[in-house]
């Protein structure tokens, strides 16, 4: 797996090369930008009042979805800190946002024009998207949230991830079904994912989970993004008997998948990972079906639950500054880019506090972060040096509950399994 991706970074860089905009580096504006400590000097994305950080997503397209109440969740963060200063107490955040449409070399173009006019990236989502721009980023020497949980990401000093990666949530998933509706053995465990990285990276930690849980799997097929049949898939896993199947999907081919198995009449278990859901499927003819059915893995408490300190600030937050765009009660996506916000809001603070918001400057300020706390919204992340690096273990368990915030309900809330704690992250780093 890791030859794969190695090879997918070559051929994502010989694409920027193809496109002509490979080799710039960054501009002499951006080496300086020093000044003394507590007053950062001017330079790429940052005039002096002002932090520009670049938003990289699908504004457009199926993964929109996705998109845009992360990118609601980034703002919403932002507004309330610019509401009490800005960063530092000083500096207003400025979002520059382009449509990616989910489309590598399309981000790709997208990430060159914008790396000059911006001190960081807040956003870059889909872990394909990542791994075309990610040769880039590291040529340039830029840092940038990614808006994917692949545990590819851990050991990367240029990028600033969040959340217990995909690799967990499959770990975490598999071991919640064992002990309950799988509790007793002799379950057929199953996988279906996406033709791509992010379909790697739940394939890896299904891949974990049969070893260190003693279990083997009876049937894995794949399919990829934009497919619209996937009646010969299903036929398969049915086949095989499958009880459980663990999904890595996107919203649309969620739908499309379990519709298909609906239709067929092979009623598995299905556990998909965080990005297959979005609250329109709560809503669809399929409804029935995907309570009895679907579970989800996510992270963080259920929505509402204001014994939570994040929570409880992100609803206050939610409503002193309402979003332009449309966001759901309790949309998993909105959560997280509020969060990962707060994460890129540390490493400029401590960019800040070294005088330094070049694009050198913040990529050092990455090093020498320490552990950010999202008070329970998600489980507290350690970064400093890359080797060091700890992120959560926790998932949570949702199920499909069609009048709940989001169309899900909590049925076990930020659990670690002993296989996710065993788990290794290499990279890198190493």
């Amino acid at each position: 797996m890791r030859g794969s991706r190695t090879t997918r970074a070559v051929t994502a860089l010989a694409l920027v090369a193809a496109l002509g905009v490979a080799g710039c580096g960054r501009d002499d504006d951006d080496g300086g930008g020093g000044g003394s400590a507590g007053a950062p000097g001017t330079t790429a994305g940052f005039d002096g009042k002002t932090i520009k950080l670049g938003v990289l997503t699908p504004l457009s397209g199926p993964v929109a979805v996705i998109g845009q109440p992360l990118t609601a969740g980034n703002q919403l963060w932002f507004d309330k800190l610019n509401a009490a200063g800005g960063v530092a107490g000083k500096y207003r955040v400025e979002l520059v946002q382009r449509d990616t449409r989910y489309d590598p070399p399309t981000a790709v173009q997208a990430y060159n024009r914008l790396k000059d006019e911006t001190a960081a990236f807040v956003q870059i989502l889909g872990t394909p998207t990542i791994s075309a721009v990610l040769p880039q980023i590291k040529r340039d020497g830029t840092v940038a949230g990614p808006a994917t949980l692949d545990a590819e990401w851990v050991r990367e000093p240029n990028l600033v991830p969040m959340g217990a990666p995909y690799q967990l949530q499959a770990i975490n998933g598999i071991d919640y079904y064992l002990r309950t509706e799988g509790k007793g053995g002799g379950k057929k465990l199953c996988g279906m994912f996406q033709d791509d990285p992010y379909g790697e990276a739940g394939s890896q930690g299904v891949d974990f989970a049969m070893k260190e849980l003693g279990q083997e799997l009876a049937a894995s097929v794949t399919f990829r993004q934009g497919d619209k049949d996937f009646t010969g898939q299903v036929t398969r896993l049915k086949n095989a008997g499958c009880d459980m199947v663990f999904l890595t999907a996107l919203p649309t081919e969620t739908g499309a998948i379990l519709g298909t198995a609906a239709q067929g009449r092979f009623a598995p278990r299905w556990i998909a990972q965080s990005p297959a859901w979005v609250q329109a499927l709560s809503q669809s003819p399929l409804k029935d079906y995907l309570e009895a059915r679907l579970w989800v893995v996510a992270e963080g408490p259920a929505w509402g639950d204001e014994s939570v300190p994040g929570m409880k600030e992100l609803i206050a937050a939610r409503k002193e500054f309402p979003s332009k765009a449309k966001v759901a009660e309790g949309d998993l996506y909105y959560a997280f880019g509020y969060n990962q916000a707060r994460a890129m809001t540390a490493v400029l603070e401590q960019a800040v506090k070294n005088g330094d918001l070049s694009h050198e400057g913040i990529l050092k300020a990455v090093q020498e972060v320490g552990t950010v706390s999202l008070d329970g919204l998600s489980g507290d992340y350690t970064y400093g040096p890359v080797a060091q690096r700890n992120p959560p273990r926790e998932s949570s368990i949702f199920t499909v509950k069609a009048d709940g915030p989001f169309g899900l309900e909590a049925a076990e809330t930020n659990v670690a399994s002993a296989p996710a704690k065993a788990f290794t992250f290499t990279g890198a780093a190493e």
